[in-house]
Formats: structure tokens, C-alpha cells, sequence
């Protein structure tokens, strides 16, 4: 019997239908109208005013929700624009189906208005698969690789692109819709050797990255800390909270100097690394003479594993090998919980540190902290403990500014049954400020915190370390953000005394729209690092 005739387009949303992807971030041109013409009505538009933070917000909804998000991108230079988040959720292994518009097949040989030469290696290295199909009936199959590679450990973005004419072929192609692709456990051999190295050691660590909390498996690497008496790190530039920070067996925060990081573990004798790199550096004062404890590296991603200097690897899921260690490790007494460090005084200009605990103080339990205040990491880590075990705090692993804002959107939309507190630097902001309008067109209860120092004051520190003199560029000063914010829809409030603070954020967290709380913070930089 003859297959029915569809369109592509018709066989596309079936299959995304069947895998979950009808909410589509995007910002459109003239090369996606066909994949968007008689939108339907059980699809979910979620428009950005611009491709970076297109990009940023489904990487908060897909990293908050745990499941892959599908973009909607404008040919090369919709692309273009979003490179630099793609870049981002690449590092933050961000399960991201990216589909881009593209001219017409017909037209592509004389090098069109709008097409992309050689659009499947455009975002390159940074997806983990790209193509452009070379039959119009053959996008959905496509489309169902992607989702496939997006969402197999290790995860990552993937991009199609697709001719704009591709949208109305007719095909009688089966898509066959296939589960997700599940994670995979440690060899036998390699398990033995680390709980042997586990059961000997006296003062282990453990190391947990954000591909813990990726999992959900939080509460797993909790119940193996305490089984095995582990004092517990969060690594160099985390970008997910894989540990409550307020248990008495969190030791603190790993720096991403080498130095810094050698000699916070050197009272352990054996060092534990869960989901993360072994490790992530950003600055280099020289080679430490401290030598590392014994290590072993977990990660479902071979480049880690074969890029790490020393140490086991050891290849699996984090889930699956926590649960793994938990059968088989012998238990262990809790080591002495570290000291906690005093709340800050209540002094203005307002400080940083005063600024975090304040809002420790007022923030609902099962609040998702979405940040980005490159120049105050270290007082959000002091003062700020993220408590939650399911996906309490994101930030960005790339280091590519501008991605806290719209990810906080995205992360809202994903969990409406979450408060999404957004802290964000006055220069981080800026990049992506547009995601402001999406927040406010779907009544959103984001709080933003704009931390206001007037300047990139990681730059002026990092650069004055370093012996920079006269760095130009790093002076900010004179944006209104609550006019800025009130003219794309938003409540704003502003506060410039320590006194006002508490006060005026417990006023602005209930707020059902999004609300901007604009702080005017002490301009003078602590050391980083």
C-alpha cells in the first residue's frame, strides 16, 4: 500500500512533536517563513530580539528543564550573531537542536542575498554535529540525528540547516521516533581500582562538577560524601551547583590557578573528579611546587579524560558511576566541617559581600540563582550558598558575557514552578538586555539584580594583577537601567543604601512581572583569584 504524501514541514512536526520540541526560541527572517507558515497551535514561539539571546535563553530552558530546546536561527548572519553562545553552550554542554534558515537550493550556486557558503561548517568546532541535508526529504531524518547526538552524553548543541524551498517537498519518508539515547556505566576493572584507592585513603576529596547536577544526581553524590567521609570541592568555573553549599562536609570553591588549587587540596590524599575537567584554568602565575594528590577523573566526555595531565581516567556517567561507588565503598566518619565566614557589615557604599548575603537572607528555598558578576565570583561564593539539589544555580562555563540575562528567561520558562532570581553585572548585562522585552511579554516572575560598579571590573583586576597601567575600556557609567528596563515592560526599583536593600528586595521577589532591582555597588575591586 502507497505511502500518504506530506511535506517536509508536515513530517518535521510530527517528529518534533513526538520528541518533546514544540517550544521553538528563535528571531525570524525571510529564509525560516516557510518552516514557520501556519504556525500550529500546540507549538510554543518564544521570540528574542536578537540571536545571542535566542541562543542564551534556550540553553537556560533546556540546562533548567534538563531535556533539549530547539532554535530557530536566520542564515548566516542570524548565525553569525549567535556564534558566540553557541560557543557558550558547547562549554556548558547544553542540549541544543539549532536549525538555521537557507536560501534556496537554486539559488545557492551563484552565491545568494542571505546564504550561507559552506553553512555546515560555520559553527564549527563548537557543535557536536552539523549538516545541511542533501535532499529536501531527508531534514526530518536529519532533524532526528541531531536530537540524538544533542542529548547523548556527552551533551552539546547540534545544527541543521535547511534551504528554504525544502519546507514544501512532498515525501512519503518514514521517521521513525526513537527514545533517548541513555548514559552508560564505568567498566568493572576501572570501578575496582577506585574503591581499592577510595577504602585506603584517609582524607579523600571529592571534586563535583556540574555534570553531577546535569544528571540529577545531587542527591546521590550527597549520600556518597557522607557514606565515604569526603570533604567535597566545587570545581574551577563551575557552571551548575553539584552540592549544597551549606552542608557541613562543602569545603569551598577550587580556583582556576594552579597554584591556588594545588595547595587547597593538599590535605587530601586521594582527589575524586565527578562530571568536571581536572581543571578548568583561567589565569597563570606559574607552575606549582605543591604536587596534586592522587587523582581520578570521572566524565562521560573522552576529550576530558584524554586531555587531563595526570590522573585515572575513568569513563561514565556521573549517575551511574556515583550509584556504582555507593554499592561498593566502604564507610567512612565525617571529616571536621570548615569554619563559615561572618555576614559582612551593613556599610555604603554597598559591597558586594553585603549585597550576596542580604540576599541569601531572602531568597526562597527552592530558588533557581542564574548568574553572571565575573568581578564579584569569589563574595557570591563566601556569602551566597546555592542550597538546592535540583538545579539551585547556572552560570556560564564559557565566559562569553552575556549570557546570564536571557538565560534566566529561559530558565523561568522551563520551571514556572520556580522562583528565577537572575544576578547579574552592569557590562554583563548589556550584551543581551533585549531579553528583557521576551521576559515581559510572557509575564515572567524573574527578578533581575544588577549589581552597578560602573566598569568591566574584572578586567581592571585581573589586568592591574597582572601589571596592566592605563587599560582604556573598562570604565562604565551613566546607564539607566530602570529607564532602560521600564521601556521594554518591566517594574524597576533602585537602591543605592545598604539599609534599602533587604527591604526593597523582599518587596520585589513576590512580584508576579519581572522586576528590575537596580544596586549601585562599591566600584573597588577585590583581588580575584
Amino acid at each position: 500500500m502507497a505511502m500518504a504524501t506530506r511535506t517536509v514541514r508536515d513530517a518535521t512536526r510530527e517528529l518534533l512533536r513526538d520528541l518533546g520540541l514544540t517550544t521553538v526560541f528563535g528571531n525570524p527572517g525571510t529564509t525560516e517563513i516557510a518552516f514557520l507558515t501556519e504556525w500550529p497551535d500546540d507549538f510554543t514561539y518564544v521570540l528574542a530580539l536578537h540571536e545571542a539571546s535566542v541562543v542564551a535563553m534556550a540553553d537556560g530552558y533546556a540546562r533548567a528543564s534538563r531535556r533539549a530546546a530547539l532554535v530557530n536561527l536566520h542564515s548566516a548572519g542570524g548565525v553569525g550573531h549567535a556564534l558566540g553562545h553557541i560557543f557558550t553552550a558547547y562549554r556548558n554542554n547544553a542540549p541544543l537542536i539549532i536549525l538555521a534558515g537557507q536560501q534556496t537550493r537554486s539559488l545557492l550556486p551563484d552565491d545568494p542575498f542571505l546564504g550561507a557558503v559552506e553553512a555546515a561548517n560555520f559553527p564549527k568546532p563548537y557543535v557536536k554535529w552539523s549538516c545541511e541535508p542533501a535532499r529536501a526529504e531527508d531534514v526530518p531524518a536529519a532533524l532526528a540525528r541531531a536530537y540524538h547526538i544533542a542529548t547523548q552524553a556527552p551533551m552539546g548543541p547540534v545544527f541543521v540547516s535547511v534551504p528554504v524551498d525544502d519546507w514544501d517537498v512532498e515525501t512519503t519518508k518514514p521517521i521513525v521516533s526513537r527514545p533517548q539515547i541513555r548514559g552508560f556505566a564505568p567498566d568493572p576493572s576501572a570501578l575496582d581500582e577506585l574503591v581499592s584507592a577510595l577504602d585506603a585513603a584517609e582524607h579523600p576529596a571529592i571534586v563535583v562538577g556540574p555534570g553531577i547536577d546535569g544528571e540529577g544526581a545531587v542527591p546521590d553524590v550527597v549520600e556518597l560524601a557522607e557514606k565515604v567521609g569526603a570533604g567535597v570541592w566545587a570545581p574551577p568555573m563551575g557552571a551548575r551547583c553539584s552540592f549544597p553549599e551549606d552542608h557541613p562536609q562543602f569545603f569551598g570553591f577550587l580556583q582556576p590557578e594552579r597554584k591556588a588549587l594545588a595547595s587547597a587540596l593538599t590535605d587530601h590524599d586521594l582527589v575524586v573528579v565527578i562530571g568536571a575537567p581536572a581543571f578548568t584554568y583561567h589565569v597563570y602565575r606559574g607552575e606549582s611546587e605543591t604536587a596534586l594528590p592522587p587523582l581520578f577523573l570521572v566524565s562521560d566526555d573522552e576529550q576530558i579524560l584524554a586531555r587531563a595531565a595526570e590522573g585515572t581516567g575513568i569513563r561514565a556517567t556521573p549517575k551511574l558511576a556515583i550509584r556504582a561507588l555507593l554499592d561498593r565503598a566502604a564507610p567512612r566518619e565525617a571529616p571536621k566541617p570548615r569554619t563559615r565566614l561572618e555576614k559582612p557589615a551593613a556599610v555604603t557604599p554597598i559591597t558586594p559581600a553585603f549585597a550576596y548575603s542580604v540576599i541569601s537572607e531572602v531568597l526562597p528555598d527552592d530558588a533557581i540563582v542564574v548568574e553572571e558578576t565575573p568581578s564579584h565570583r569569589n563574595d557570591l561564593h563566601d556569602h551566597l550558598p546555592i542550597k538546592s539539589t535540583d538545579t539551585g544555580f547556572l552560570t556560564v562555563a564559557s565566559g562569553t558575557l552575556g549570557y546570564g540575562l536571557p538565560a534566566a528567561v529561559g530558565a523561568a520558562l522551563a520551571r514556572p514552578d520556580r522562583k528565577v532570581v537572575a544576578i547579574l553585572g552592569d557590562g554583563s548585562s548589556m550584551y543581551c538586555v533585549q531579553a528583557l522585552w521576551t521576559a515581559a511579554q510572557h509575564n515572567l516572575p524573574v527578578t533581575f539584580v544588577i549589581f552597578d560598579n560602573s566598569q568591566y571590573a574584572a578586567v581592571r583586576i585581573l589586568g592591574e594583577a597582572a601589571g596592566g597601567e592605563k587599560v582604556p575600556g573598562v570604565d562604565l557609567g551613566g546607564i539607566d537601567f530602570p529607564a532602560l528596563a521600564k521601556s521594554l515592560g518591566l517594574n524597576t526599583s533602585v537602591v543605592e543604601k545598604a539599609e534599602d536593600l533587604k527591604p526593597t528586595l523582599e518587596a520585589a521577589l513576590p512580584d508576579e512581572r519581572p522586576h528590575l532591582v537596580h544596586v549601585r555597588i562599591d566600584a573597588n575591586p577585590r583581588t580575584l583569584y
